[in-house]
């Protein structure tokens, strides 16, 4: 027991095999981030500034919006510094930081999910019972449980990785803190209790899949017996984008949950981990703008408002 190290700090991967490609990753990570940034800051600045988009199916896409913004602002600053720096270190607290909030922002996404097509199907199979049914003190509580369901289960989660220190190693092979390989690290009490609280989260996870893929059966069976192509038209284009964010949440949640735990530095595994940290934050904001029809109009709208403010201050 006198020989045995506690570690403090962490080392992360480095794929790259020069100085030279270090900085190309993080010119890469930083236009991705960028991207990112931009698309979801215009999608959440949109629906709260056009009066138009104040019902609770925008009010839910502005939070996804953020939850985008927020988790791949936790991953991708730092290994973009890491990148630019040449620099491979991480604190113990960077890396509960980062646990939690990825745990914390996953988990708000799936209920806010579960949340949203609860809202279609109302909306689509009893439009007259809309009104009394989805009012704004229920959506307040909707995200406001979210919010507090993923601070509860991300506490416990990060709690029970953390509580322990860590002794065999500090080197991760991933460019952020990652559960899988903060798990691969840590001592056999916590693997037990984390495989526990895993499993009741597994249980949790497929009861929303259960009652999101029964929602949206219900929803497209409605669709179907819509007689008017244009009703049909107008309920298929609320409905697509937030089956496709759905698609890319479920994806990207496989490739990191199902795929191997990686024991040594791959282009493959900085590439996958690329796919489900930073795709969805990025591809969201597209989707909403492609494939809704309110809000690109709001779009087209605030960007007709700033194009003729240079001419009212030049003619004043």
């Amino acid at each position: 027991m006198d020989n045995l190290t506690i570690f403090t700090e962490f080392l992360l991967m480095d794929v790259t095999g020069s100085r030279e490609l270090q900085v190309l990753q993080g010119v890469l990570f930083l236009v991705i981030y960028l991207g990112a940034l931009t698309g979801n800051l215009v999608t959440v600045t949109v629906i709260l500034t056009d009066t138009r988009l104040h019902s609770p199916m925008y009010i839910f896409i502005s939070n996804v919006s953020f939850i985008d913004l927020g988790s791949i602002t936790v991953v991708v600053p730092k290994a973009i510094v890491n990148s630019m720096m040449d620099n491979k270190r991480i604190s113990l607290t960077e890396c509960a930081a980062q646990i939690f909030l990825n745990i914390l922002f996953g988990a708000v996404e799936i209920a806010l999910l579960v949340v949203m097509s609860y809202d279609r199907y109302v909306a689509i199979c009893h439009p007259l019972h809309y009104g009394i049914i989805i009012t704004p003190s229920l959506c307040s509580q909707a995200a406001a449980g979210s919010w507090a369901s993923g601070l509860v289960y991300s506490a416990i989660h990060t709690g029970a990785l953390f509580r322990l220190p860590f002794t065999k190693t500090n080197g991760i092979q991933q460019y952020f803190c990652d559960i899988p390989q903060i798990l691969r690290i840590s001592s056999s009490v916590v693997q037990y209790s984390e495989f526990v609280i895993i499993v009741v989260c597994v249980s949790l996870i497929l009861s929303c899949n259960v009652f999101i893929f029964i929602s949206y059966f219900n929803i497209f069976s409605t669709i179907v017996k819509i007689h008017s192509v244009e009703a049909r038209n107008k309920a298929i284009s609320t409905c697509t984008p937030q089956l496709a964010i759905l698609l890319v949440f479920f994806i990207s949640a496989s490739v990191a949950v199902l795929g191997p735990t990686a024991k040594k530095p791959s282009l493959k595994n900085l590439l996958t981990a690329m796919f489900y940290t930073m795709v969805p934050p990025f591809v969201n904001p597209i989707i909403y703008c492609l494939r809704n029809r309110e809000i690109n109009a709001a779009l087209q709208r605030m960007f007709s408002r700033w194009s003729e403010f240079p001419h009212k201050g030049f003619l004043d």
